[in-house]
């Protein structure tokens, strides 16, 4: 072989694309609805997409079972989780990482504009999922704006800015609409892994009582978080805006299916039939649907 060919196939973009490569599988492997929207991006912003939530998966199942079924105690899960982001922070200084999700991750951060601000406030809300079992308000409000806000920021970081020579900082309406969407995503995420929460994990994120109205009232917000998201998704990039309308609809859709219920059923999904109209919708270039909030 000679030297220019092996260069050519060892070499840095060689790495760069089997890192992207490895956290395209790890999300095709956990999530066929997240595969689903993603499609629906633009192939400039898509992979990035696929970076950012590859990493967040893999800190997920750090402190979600995968773990634990391995024979780690809280503590060695902690361990790792501070290993992780620590690897993560040097990474996205220095450009390169043997881990290879974290290697795409970091080079997503640094094309696009993601900074130690967003990657902290994931790990410390990864973290509390270690020791804290019981939120109240304060602490859902922490949690929820580590574990989904600032991935939904991560995520406008990319919209915006992949493929530019300079990151900027996006707009107000933009980053409101993000973080609001996340907010949705991970109450709507609350309500239907109730059960599970309760029972496998022993964790409980919302806090809810018997008294009356308080999940009508968590339902309340979640669609008030939705209508908002909705009229910011217009000024999103071109590119962008097919996937994240696609997203919304399908939670504003569980949302629906969450108040028709009272909570006792098994997790409540939507159809395949149904997410494929939700997506025909919004590659034709439909607004994201109306909620009443």
């Amino acid at each position: 072989m000679s030297t220019v060919r092996a260069a050519s196939t060892t070499g840095l973009a060689l790495y760069n694309q089997a890192a992207a490569d490895a956290a395209a599988t790890v999300i095709a492997r956990y999530s066929t609805s997240f595969g689903l929207a993603c499609r629906l991006l633009g192939p400039r912003p898509r992979p990035h997409v696929r970076n950012v939530y590859a990493l967040v998966r893999i800190a997920d199942e750090i402190v979600d079972g995968p773990a634990e079924e391995a024979g780690l105690s809280p503590e060695i899960a902690g361990e790792i989780l501070d290993q992780l982001e620590g690897e993560t922070l040097s990474a996205i200084e220095r450009g390169f990482s043997s881990n290879l999700v974290v290697h795409a991750f970091a080079g997503t951060a640094r094309g696009c504009g993601i900074g130690p601000g967003l990657v902290r406030p994931f790990f410390a809300s990864m973290r509390t999922d270690l020791g804290t079992l019981r939120h109240d308000a304060a602490s859902h409000d922490a949690y929820v704006y580590g574990s989904a806000e600032v991935v939904g920021l991560m995520c406008l970081q990319v919209f915006v800015n992949a493929g530019t020579q300079h990151p900027v900082t996006p707009s107000p309406e933009l980053v409101d609409g993000a973080r609001r969407l996340g907010a949705a995503f991970q109450d709507v995420n609350f309500l239907r892994d109730l059960r599970h929460d309760e029972t496998v994990l022993g964790r409980d994120y919302l806090g809810l009582s018997k008294a009356d109205g308080e999940r009508a009232a968590v339902l309340d917000r979640i669609d008030s978080d939705l209508a908002i998201a909705a009229r910011a998704i217009p000024a999103l990039p071109a590119d962008c805006r097919r996937a994240v309308t696609a997203a919304h609809d399908l939670f504003a859709e569980l949302a629906v299916r969450l108040r028709a219920c009272d909570g006792g059923e098994d997790r409540v999904r939507v159809p395949d039939a149904v997410k494929a109209r939700l997506a025909a919708r919004a590659l034709l270039g439909f607004a994201p649907r109306e909620v009443r909030a």
